[in-house]
């Protein structure tokens, strides 16, 4: 693959594709190019003959922090001013739509995909997750759908497809909580199909499985990711378009300033339901 992004660096070799996050935000953060480039390289590798399988990781210490506050509050300013009319929320709810269409790539990608999850993988890096085939985590790895914490439904993937892979207590206690969890925790409730040693030996996992597909018929392999994706379309796309349509709405709050600025300031945030 001959194109560069600033987002993520991609690698194929042996029909298997490794796709590493590499920010540019701390924490490989998910800022403008993340969700820009998202649909272009999964909709390349996925038209790839060559490419029969996709680890998805990230670089550093962690998988992702999720969500770049400071890359991306200019999408929330014109929904967040006093006494937003209709045109910033109807722009605000084509931004949701636009980012979910960068998980929805994933989601979507006729390859079989398979995430390697080192150190944190925080809000949108949930919601990355929860678009693949298959998790493996290292022992350090933690998890939290945190969106809560910042007064934010979250809305471009984990409300819609966590239904599919939790079952509904676990995913309530987490997007309800916001907690963070180890992964021994996400192993035991299913978030995650195995747990090794270290980042390096969970990478080596996803390779080896990865080569497992890669080493079957491609387009049996495509049929059976076809009919089982089949099952959870119009449930994930319901969800989505509905979760969009409350947030352009609703979200505007005093509370997620309180949320935006408490994150920045380090503090403990003090909501107070408005």
């Amino acid at each position: 693959m001959a194109e560069t992004y600033e987002s993520v660096t991609v690698d194929i070799s042996d029909h298997v594709a490794q796709v590493t996050l590499i920010g540019p935000g701390k924490g490989n953060a998910m800022g403008p190019a993340f969700w820009a480039e998202m649909p272009e390289v999964f909709a390349t590798l996925d038209a790839d003959r060559d490419v029969r399988a996709i680890v998805l990781t990230g670089s550093g210490k962690h998988f992702s922090y999720g969500l770049d506050l400071l890359a991306m509050g200019g999408s929330l300013a014109g929904v967040m001013a006093d006494g937003a009319t209709a045109r910033p929320r109807a722009e605000f709810h084509a931004t949701v739509l636009r980012m979910q269409g960068a998980i929805n790539a994933v989601a979507d990608c006729r390859t079989p995909t398979i995430a390697s999850i080192h150190g944190w993988c925080i809000g949108g890096g949930v919601d990355l997750i929860s678009a693949v085939d298959m998790r493996y985590a290292s022992a350090d790895a933690k998890f939290s759908v945190r969106e809560v914490k910042l007064a934010i439904v979250a809305d471009v993937g984990s409300l819609a497809r966590l239904p599919l892979i939790l079952s509904d207590g676990d995913l309530r206690e987490l997007a309800l909580t916001g907690k963070d969890i180890d992964a021994a925790r996400a192993e035991k409730i299913g978030l995650v199909n195995g747990v090794y040693d270290d980042a390096e030996a969970t990478l080596a996992a996803a390779h080896a499985t990865a080569a497992e597909i890669a080493a079957n018929p491609p387009l049996v392999v495509n049929g059976i990711k076809d009919v089982l994706d089949q099952q959870r379309i119009a449930r994930v796309s319901e969800s989505l378009r509905y979760v969009a349509a409350w947030n352009a709405a609703f979200l505007p709050s005093k509370d997620l300033s309180e949320g935006l600025k408490a994150t920045f300031e380090k503090r403990p945030p003090e909501f107070t339901g408005e």
